[in-house]
C-alpha cells in the first residue's frame, strides 16, 4: 500500500471516529457532517507535517458553529478532542497541548538568565575572538550563549555553526570544568556528524579544554531514553537528564512532540543550543521547531549592551530593520548566521542555495538558466530512469567502484567508507524507476555486474529502525562485506561511539529493517553531507516538490550537483513553498 493511500484510510478512520462521537453527544447532522470533515482534514494536515489547520483556508469547507455544536471539537481548555482556538486555528488536542508546553518551557528558560560569565570564560572569549570593535557574527553568537540560558542558532551550510559551538563550550568549560555537556541529534547519521565536525573545529583550542570536551554525540531519542515507538521517555519532568548544557544538532528536524518531550527532560538551570537552518524541510512528524521562528529577528536594546560589554563589537549590520519585522518573545534568544564558508560568494551552488533560502525565486529560476553546465543539468521529461541518467549516476559511484575492486576481505574498510561519502543520489518519491527504490535497483545491478561471483558484496545499506541492543539507528550506514577466509558476508558500520575511524560488524540475519543506500530520500539525507550529490526528480508533479526539498538537497553537497529530471517540474517545486504549521 502506498504511503498516500495509508494516510487516506488513515484520516478516514479519524473522520469516522470524529462522528461517533458526535452522535454520542446528539449532535444535530449538520455539526456531525463538520466533525467528519474537520477530523479528516486535521489528519491530512500532519501526514503534510502540520499541527494545525486555519478554518478560513481548509480545504473542505468548516464551520466553527457547527463545530462546537458537534460537541467534538472546544476552546482550548475544553479538553475536546479538537481544539479550536481564537485565532481560527484548528488543532488535535495532544498537538494544542504540546504545543502551548513547549512555547512555555522555551520562554521559561530564556527568561531566567544564567550567572554573567566569569572572568575566564571573558579571557577565553577574548583569546578566540582577538578583534574588537569590528562585528564577527560567530562571536556574537557565542557571546549571547554566554548570557543566555536558550540560544537558537540559524544559518545555512557552512556557516560556521559547530565552530560557534566548539568556542562557546571552551569559553564554559574555562569557567566550570566541570560541567556536564551533552551533544545531540534527531538521527544517527546527524549525531555522528556533530561528533566528527565538532573535534575538527575544536582542533584550535587549548588542549586542557579539548580534553573536557564530549567524547560522543547521541541520537535523541538515546539520550531520553525513548522505547523503540517513543513513546514512554525515562528522562521527563520529574527524572531529569543530568546534564548543564545540551547541543541539539539540526534541530530543524525536530518535531513538535520530540522538541516537547527534550524540553521537559532538562533541568531548568540547563543551557540549550539548539542549531539548525530554518530552510530545510520541516520536521517529518507533525509541527517543526524552526518553523515556529520568525525570518529575521534582532536582539533588544538591553540585550546588544550585554553583548557590547561582553564582547566590545559593534551592532550586528542591519539590526535596526530586523527589529522592525514581526516581534519574538525569543529574539533574544535568535542569531542569524549567514557569511558561508564552505561556498564562495561567486559559485553557482552557493548562489543558488543563497536565492532559495531567501525565497528568491526570479533569481533563483534565471541562475538555473544561466549555469546549467555548472549546475550539471540533465533535461528528460519521462517518467522512466533513462539509460543515460543511470550512466550519469553510476559515474559519480566512480571512487567506490575503484575502491570496492581493490578491496579483499579483512583489509580496512576505511577507503570504502571514505569513497561512498563522496557521492550520493536523492530522490524526491520512493516508488518507482525514479525513486528511491528505483535508483537503488538499477545501481545494484551495476554493482553486481562489477562484483560478479562475490555476492552482495559491496551493497550499501541504509538503517531504517533504530534498534537500541545492537546500537543501530535509523539513517545509519553499513556496507556488506567479505569477512574471514569463508568469504561469510558481514556487514560493517563505522564505530564512532568507540572511537573515529574504528568499525564493528554484525550478521546481515540480524539488523533491522534495511533498504540499499546507493539512493536515498532527501527527508533521510537531512544530517548528511558529501562531495556531490544528483538530485532525481520524479516524471510528474508531486506535492513533496517544494523549495525547501531542492534547498534541502542541493545543501547535501559541498562541491556540486547534478539535476535529473524535467525542467518546468523543477521551477514548479522552486515556487511552491512548503506549508507552515
Amino acid at each position: 500500500m502506498s504511503t498516500q493511500n495509508a494516510n487516506f484510510l488513515l484520516a478516514s478512520a479519524f473522520a469516522d471516529q470524529c462522528r461517533r462521537w458526535a452522535r454520542q453527544a446528539n449532535a444535530p447532522e449538520m455539526a456531525v457532517d463538520a466533525a467528519g470533515k474537520a477530523g479528516f482534514a486535521l489528519v491530512m494536515a500532519t501526514t503534510e507535517g502540520r499541527i494545525r489547520i486555519s478554518l478560513a483556508d481548509a480545504p473542505l469547507p468548516l464551520d466553527g458553529d457547527a463545530l462546537f455544536a458537534s460537541g467534538v471539537a472546544g476552546a482550548p481548555a475544553s479538553g475536546k478532542p479538537l481544539i479550536l482556538d481564537e485565532a481560527g486555528y484548528l488543532y488535535l488536542a495532544r498537538h494544542f497541548v504540546a504545543q502551548e508546553r513547549l512555547n512555555a518551557d522555551l520562554l521559561a528558560r530564556h527568561r531566567a538568565a544564567p550567572p554573567p560569565p566569569g572572568e575566564r570564560a571573558r579571557q577565553m572569549l577574548a583569546r578566540l575572538f582577538p578583534a574588537r570593535h569590528a562585528f564577527d557574527e560567530q562571536k556574537h553568537a557565542v557571546a549571547l550563549a554566554l548570557l543566555r540560558r536558550l540560544v537558537i542558532i540559524n544559518g545555512g551550510p557552512g556557516v560556521g555553526k559547530t565552530s560557534v559551538v566548539a568556542r562557546l563550550l571552551a569559553c564554559l568549560l574555562a569557567d566550570n570544568p566541570a560541567l556536564r555537556v551533552a551533544l545531540a541529534a534527531p538521527t544517527g547519521k546527524a549525531a555522528a556528524r556533530m561528533q566528527e565536525t565538532l573535534r575538527q573545529r575544536a582542533q584550535d583550542l587549548p588542549p586542557e579544554i579539548i580534553r573536557l570536551l564530549p567524547s560522543e554525540a547521541s541520537t535523541l531519542h538515546r539520550l531520553l531514553g525513548l522505547g523503540v515507538e517513543g513513546k514512554t521517555p525515562r528522562h521527563r519532568a520529574d527524572n531529569p537528564l543530568p546534564i548543564d548544557v545540551l547541543v541539539v544538532d539540526e534541530a530543524s528536524m525536530l518535531d513538535l512532540m520530540l522538541a516537547s518531550q527534550l524540553c521537559r527532560a532538562l533541568p531548568p538551570n540547563a543551557r540549550l543550543i539548539l542549531l539548525g537552518d530554518r530552510a530545510q524541510l520541516q520536521a517529518v512528524e507533525a509541527g517543526s521547531i524552526f518553523a515556529m521562528l520568525p525570518a529575521r529577528a534582532a536582539p533588544s536594546a538591553a540585550t546588544r549592551a550585554a553583548l557590547a560589554e561582553l564582547a566590545g563589537d559593534a551592532p550586528p549590520p542591519g539590526a535596526e530593520e530586523a527589529r522592525e519585522t514581526e516581534p519574538s518573545p525569543l529574539q533574544d534568544a535568535l542569531v542569524h548566521l549567514t557569511v558561508s564558508r564552505r561556498f564562495s560568494a561567486e559559485s553557482p551552488l552557493g548562489s543558488l542555495a543563497r536565492h532559495l533560502a531567501a525565497g528568491e525565486i526570479p533569481a533563483a529560476l534565471a541562475l538555473l538558466d544561466r549555469e546549467r553546465a555548472a549546475l550539471n543539468c540533465l533535461e528528460s521529461s519521462d517518467t522512466r530512469l533513462l539509460t543515460a541518467e543511470i550512466e550519469l549516476l553510476a559515474a559519480g559511484y566512480a571512487a567506490y567502484w575503484e575502491a570496492l575492486a581493490n578491496w579483499r576481505a579483512d583489509a580496512d574498510p576505511a577507503p570504502l567508507f571514505q569513497a561512498l561519502a563522496r557521492f550520493r543520489v536523492l530522490c524526491v518519491i520512493r516508488d518507482g524507476e525514479r525513486g528511491v527504490s528505483g535508483v537503488n535497483h538499477a545501481l545494484d545491478a551495476i554493482r553486481a555486474r562489477k562484483t560478479a561471483g562475490r555476492g552482495e558484496c559491496g551493497l550499501p545499506i541504509l538503517i531504517q529502525r533504530n534498534d537500541v541492543a545492537l546500537r543501530l539507528f535509523n539513517g545509519d550506514v553499513g556496507i556488506v562485506l567479505e569477512r574471514g577466509g569463508e568469504n561469510a558476508l558481514d556487514v560493517c558500520f563505522p564505530d564512532d561511539a568507540a572511537n573515529v575511524g574504528t568499525y564493528r560488524w554484525l550478521p546481515l540475519s540480524r539488523l533491522p529493517a534495511w533498504e540499499a543506500a546507493f539512493a536515498m530520500s532527501v527527508h533521510k539525507a537531512q544530517g548528511s553531507e558529501f562531495e556531490r550529490i544528483a538530485l532525481v526528480l520524479p516524471g510528474r508533479d508531486n506535492p513533496l516538490m517544494t523549495r525547501e526539498l531542492v534547498y534541502t538537497a542541493i545543501t547535501r553537497a559541498r562541491q556540486g550537483i547534478s539535476l535529473l529530471g524535467n525542467r518546468a517540474l523543477l521551477q514548479g517545486a522552486i515556487a511552491r513553498e512548503q506549508k507552515a504549521n
